[in-house]
This record gives C-alpha cells, sequence and structure tokens, in this order.
C-alpha cells in the first residue's frame, strides 16, 4: 500500500515505499519535483512543506502509480500548520547546521590535498634533478610508472583543493544564509512580490480581474479554498517580513523612500552618484550616460545632457528602485563638495 500524504508542516511525502519496488522510478518520470529525501529516506514533493496541497501534481502521480500496478491512497490535511516564523526559524537552523558539515567536508578536503601534495613532493625528491627517462634501459618500465603515480597524486591533490574550495564556498553560504535572506533590500523586494501576489490572488478570488487572464468570475469550491489558503500564508509571511524591515530600521538601517527625495537630489548607487530628475512612486529617475562611467563618478544631469548633445541624441535617463538606493547627498551638499575640491 503506497500512501501520498500532505500536510502543511510535513509537505508531500510518500509512505510505504521501499527501494526497488519502482514508485521512485514512476515519480520520477512526471517530472513534477518528485525526489527523494536522505535526511528523512523518504520519497516527496520538493518545496511543499508550509504550503497548500498541490493536488494536481498529487493527483496525477496517484494514477501513475496505480496505473503501474500500485495500490494508493491520498490523505490531504492543511488545518496542521505553523506560523512562517516558526518555519523560517528551523531554515536558519538547518542552514547553520549545513554551515558546520560543510566546514568540516572543506577541511577534510584540504587534509587529503596537502597529503597528496607532500608525497608527490617526496617522491619526486628521489628523481635526480634532470634526470630524463631512459627507455632503453632496464629500469624505464619501473621508472615510468613512478613518475605515474607522481603525475596521479599530483591531479589528486589539485582535484580535492578545489573540492576544498568548492566546500568552503558552501559552508560561507550556508554561515550567511540568515544575513542574506534579511538583507533590508532583499526583505523589500520579497515584500513588493508577496503584495502583487495577493493583489492577484485576491481578484482571482473576488472575480474582479480581467477578462484576458480568466478573473472576472469569483473562484469557488475547491480552488476558492485554495486561494484562501495562500492569501492566509501571505498575511503571515508579509506580518513577518515587515517585522524584519521595522527591526533593521530600529538598529539604525535607512530604507528610502519618495518622502527622501527631490528634483535636483542625489543618490549612490554602485559607487556612483547621479543627480534626481523626478521623484516617483516607487523609483526615482535618473540620468543615463554609458559613456560617463569609468570617466567620472558624479552623473549628473548637466554631464549627461553635454554627452547627448554631443552625439546628437536625446537625454536617455532610467529608474532607480528605492531598495537599491545606497545613499543621498543635497544639492547643496553636492555644490560644496565640488568647490572644495576644485580649491
Amino acid at each position: 500500500m503506497i500512501t501520498i500524504t500532505h500536510t502543511h508542516a510535513e509537505g508531500t511525502l510518500i509512505e510505504g515505499s521501499a527501494k526497488g519496488d519502482g514508485v521512485y522510478e514512476v515519480l520520477k518520470g512526471l517530472r513534477t519535483s518528485w525526489r527523494y529525501f536522505p535526511s528523512i529516506r523518504q520519497i516527496g514533493l520538493g518545496q511543499s512543506r508550509d504550503k497548500a496541497a498541490q493536488t494536481w501534481k498529487i493527483s496525477a502521480a496517484a494514477e501513475a502509480l496505480r496505473a503501474a500496478g500500485h495500490e494508493v491512497t491520498v490523505t490531504i490535511d492543511d488545518s496542521d500548520r505553523r506560523t512562517f516564523a516558526e518555519a523560517e526559524a528551523e531554515r536558519y537552523e538547518r542552514a547553520e547546521d549545513r554551515a558546520g558539515r560543510m566546514a568540516g567536508y572543506a577541511a577534510n578536503a584540504e587534509a587529503r590535498s596537502t597529503a597528496a601534495y607532500e608525497r608527490v613532493r617526496q617522491m619526486a625528491e628521489a628523481i635526480p634533478f634532470g634526470q630524463p627517462m631512459m627507455p632503453d634501459h632496464y629500469s624505464y618500465g619501473r621508472d615510468r610508472r613512478y613518475r605515474d603515480r607522481i603525475h596521479s597524486l599530483q591531479g589528486k591533490s589539485i582535484e580535492e583543493g578545489r573540492r576544498a574550495e568548492q566546500l568552503a564556498h558552501r559552508a560561507e553560504n550556508a554561515a550567511t544564509y540568515q544575513q542574506s535572506r534579511e538583507s533590508v533590500p532583499v526583505t523589500l523586494r520579497r515584500i513588493a512580490k508577496l503584495e502583487a501576489e495577493r493583489r492577484q490572488l485576491q481578484r482571482r478570488l473576488d472575480g474582479t480581474g480581467s477578462p484576458l487572464y480568466g478573473e472576472d468570475e469569483a473562484a469557488t469550491g475547491a480552488y476558492a479554498e485554495r486561494l484562501t489558503v495562500r492569501l492566509a500564508d501571505i498575511a503571515d509571511e508579509l506580518a513577518h517580513w515587515r517585522g524584519v524591515v521595522a527591526k533593521a530600521e530600529e538598529s539604525g538601517a535607512k530604507v528610502w523612500g519618495p518622502s527622501d527625495f527631490a528634483k535636483g537630489d542625489f543618490l549612490l548607487l554602485d559607487g556612483y552618484v547621479y543627480e534626481v530628475l523626478k521623484v516617483n512612486a516607487k523609483s526615482v529617475t535618473v540620468p543615463s550616460c554609458m559613456a560617463l562611467i569609468g570617466q567620472t563618478k558624479l552623473i549628473s544631469r548637466e554631464a549627461a545632457q553635454e554627452v547627448a548633445d554631443r552625439r546628437g541624441f536625446p537625454l536617455r535617463t532610467s529608474t532607480v528602485p528605492y531598495d537599491s538606493i545606497r545613499g543621498r547627498k543635497s544639492a547643496a551638499e553636492i555644490a560644496e563638495f565640488n568647490q572644495a575640491a576644485a580649491v
């Protein structure tokens, strides 16, 4: 008996399967994110934890398994839920464990690389400097095998060194997982994406969207239930990430917005200072002039216009979202700086 179970906390898992029974091969052939999880020794649906059941994938899996001769039951329970903050804390804990594990693997690989290198050095010292191989000598075969072993060990040392670097990089990524995930710019973009998804799902639920996208009729039945569950999840996620931003602001982080800029101000972006041409709801408009990149750190309207006039093109502009801005200076501060630099 194969049982496909789904809970909000554990995700979608396969129970009752054993190695060699063909279940994994059937599910893998569906190409719908089914995979084997070594940590729990079970087959499951990737990225299914803390989400509503993906019933279309579960139904397709059940049909395929029944067609292959397996008896299948499906159990779905989305009532067993945990908060997004609890799920996020578990992800951070797993990342911390992964960082320690990858660091250990990296140290072992580095030790193997060093040992192989030392062995190569010792073996190479036994060969007199500049000693050529002598094909006509009785020792040629032994000498060639000896040098082949040196070459093989040298390759192993290089391979293990590269592996150590890769594992160390993975350990570093895992160690900074929480810091990267809670970065203010990244979090602001995530909030904007969640808000856009919430608006779209609400239109589908209410039937107030565009007929072009099939959102002009209110959702009903199981589809409406799925939308309601996802909207509740989004509300929980938004509350968490807004709390992360608020905590960062309390610690001194600056969250830029329309009220922080006026036309004529300057902003810092990727090491360059741009003049603000227009303040928008979600971004500011700045001059765009690739000819000035690398020539000067201050890209003003006047400088960009001069380049455009010289080339016979109109002034080009681009927009910078607020979450990408790294600093602000007023026009008076820039003028004072330029005056001091001239002196």
